[in-house]
């Protein structure tokens, strides 16, 4: 820490309990200084010499006050007073960087001036800051938080924007230049210990990161570490990710609870302020932060009850990067449902909005159309973006009290989005179905339509024909899709039965699902055919068997509706195309 020494006689400030101050000397105090509640008693002489405003106030006394002057309102208060005062003494008065501001303002409400006499206190201080505090990383940060309780004189005098140009330079500066031990508020690295290995028998240089400055700024109070963090990004030369950086590091330190996903602490209005000034300082380049840590942010936002505008901003932002998030981040608490499915809707409706931009964007850039990544693509995203709904549909399944028609609106946001696979989207409506068993028909009709089952997986298939939660007509659907795809690869596939004739079977027909003694025979089977297969053909096996298990369900539960149907005479004679839809 950098530090001026003033004055060279013995300091004779004397106290007298907490209000009183005197200088010990034989001649009598002449004058009495009150500031706030404490007295100065101290000679006239050495006082105005140095003071005009000091001048002033004796000028202006009357006989009733008789030699007794009244400041009230000198910046820093009586201590400041007292290091203005051991100066016009000539007393020995040490100045740094927790003190040197106070003492500045004070001379400047004192008008300790040049005009006044020369090498006053003003200039001195000046020559300080500018020569060595404002030099000083670690000085320069002390100060700047001193001045918090020296407004507006700090701001007047131009001190507090000093600083943010002293702190904003040496962020900026290249990192070659930078000495690591700048930094205060860390612990020591292996090397400044003399404890590091050496490397091929030399120590190994010293790489001092990008974001060596984040940890310090840290200290500061929100007010001003948005001017300081403004005041660097003007400067034009760090990059968005150092500043994302930034912003992380002071939110995880400022804001109780927020890496768990929740606010702790009383001060509402304190954690909202900050909450809305770390949205509006994140930087405009997408990809500056991470998209789970703006997830966190809006989960705080909404805990905290932040300005909308802000809100809105903010899920915009990550719509753009919505194919960077885990379920985990999107699992944000409600108050009526378990979840806020509705932010999710909100999130996943931005990134359509911004997916539809982005691909008339490259179609309009066919250069970079040309040289993209696979990565970058809007296709790709999508793909991942409907596989990230699908888990949270799966988690959000889980819940009895949320509405099918929020299930449904959210699954048909991405319907759209081209993936190879629905097994994702089938698991999450398998859950939906468990924890719903009090659906109606038309319910479970409308929540299976969301699924193609000409997309689900061989596994997903053999799940589904054995689930007795889903009504007969998805049954049939997945094993027409089955028999199709066994048929395209040349896998021989039982044929169904009556399949050149077509059916009116009724909705509720349709709507119903396998009994209980249906879905316990077809197990039976598929147990039965996988048993005794071992070695080096199981696989094989088991693909066959498979196949003659979804024959032997589409056999059974054909010939169990043409039964149905033929008791009741309902049985069309037209020819069909072989399949059957819903």
């Amino acid at each position: 820490m950098k530090f001026m020494k003033l004055g060279s006689k013995p300091d004779s400030f004397q106290a007298d309990g907490d209000n009183i101050r005197y200088v010990a000397t034989e001649l009598a105090t002449d004058v009495v200084v009150n500031v706030g509640d404490v007295k100065f008693y101290l000679h006239k002489f050495p006082l105005l010499s140095k003071s005009e405003h000091l001048q002033k106030l004796v000028a202006s006394t009357n006989d009733e006050n008789g030699d007794e002057i009244l400041i009230q309102e000198i910046p820093g208060g009586p201590a400041a007073f007292e290091i203005c005062a051991k100066f016009c003494y000539g007393m020995a008065v040490t100045l740094n960087a927790y003190n040197v501001v106070a003492a500045r303002c004070a001379a400047e409400y004192l008008e300790m001036y040049e005009s006044v006499e020369k090498g006053n206190l003003v200039y001195k201080i000046d020559i300080f800051l500018n020569s060595s505090i404002f030099r000083s990383w670690k000085d320069s940060i002390i100060i700047l938080q001193t001045t918090k309780s020296l407004l507006p004189w700090a701001e007047e005098l131009k001190l507090v924007s000093h600083c943010l140009d002293s702190i904003a330079s040496k962020a900026c500066m290249d990192t070659n230049m930078v000495e690591w031990s700048y930094t205060y508020s860390r612990k020591k690295l292996p090397s400044e210990n003399g404890k590091d290995p050496l490397w091929n028998g030399v120590r190994k240089p010293q790489v001092v990161p990008r974001d060596w400055w984040v940890e310090d700024l840290c200290e500061l109070q929100i007010d001003l570490f948005k001017r300081a963090i403004t005041t660097i990004i003007k400067k034009g030369r760090v990059s968005s990710d150092v500043i994302g950086e930034a912003l992380i590091a002071y939110t995880l330190r400022r804001l109780p609870g927020f890496s768990k996903g929740i606010v702790l602490g009383s001060d509402v209005t304190k954690h909202r302020s900050l909450a809305e000034t770390i949205v509006r300082l994140l930087p405009a380049e997408k990809g500056s932060v991470p998209c789970g840590f703006m997830l966190r942010l809006l989960r705080a936002a909404i805990l905290l009850e932040c300005e909308e505008t802000g809100r809105n901003e903010l899920m915009r932002r990550i719509g753009q990067q919505l194919d960077e998030a885990t379920v985990a981040d999107l699992l944000i608490q409600s108050p009526t449902t378990k979840y806020n499915v509705d932010i999710v809707q909100g999130l996943v409706e931005k990134f359509v909005a911004y997916a539809q931009n982005a691909r008339s964007a490259l179609l309009v850039d066919s250069d970079f159309q040309e040289n993209r990544s696979p990565k970058s693509a809007p296709d790709a995203s999508k793909a991942v973006v409907a596989k990230l709904v699908e888990g949270y549909l799966a988690e959000i399944a889980r819940d009895p009290n949320l509405p099918l028609s929020k299930f449904v609106h959210l699954a048909e946001t991405v319907s759209g989005f081209g993936r190879p696979s629905h097994d994702g989207l089938y698991r999450a409506i398998d859950m939906y179905l468990k924890e719903h068993p009090g659906m109606s028909k038309s319910e479970r009709k409308r929540i299976c339509r969301l699924m193609d089952c000409r997309r689900l997986s061989a596994d997903a298939c053999v799940h589904a024909v054995q689930n007795e939660r889903l009504p007969l007509r998805v049954v049939v659907q997945v094993l027409f899709s089955e028999q199709a795809r066994q048929a395209a690869s040349g896998v021989d596939t039982p044929e169904l039965p009556g399949s050149s004739r077509s059916t009116t079977n009724t909705e509720e027909d349709w709507d119903a699902v396998p009994t209980a003694e249906d879905i316990k025979a077809l197990k039976g089977e598929l147990a039965t055919l996988r048993v005794g297969r071992s070695g080096s053909d199981r696989n094989l096996n088991e693909k066959v068997a498979a196949s003659k298990m979804k024959g032997v369900v589409m056999s059974k539960i054909f010939s169990k509706l043409w039964s149905s149907k033929e008791r009741n005479g309902e049985i069309s004679s037209s020819d069909t195309s072989g399949s059957a839809t819903a």
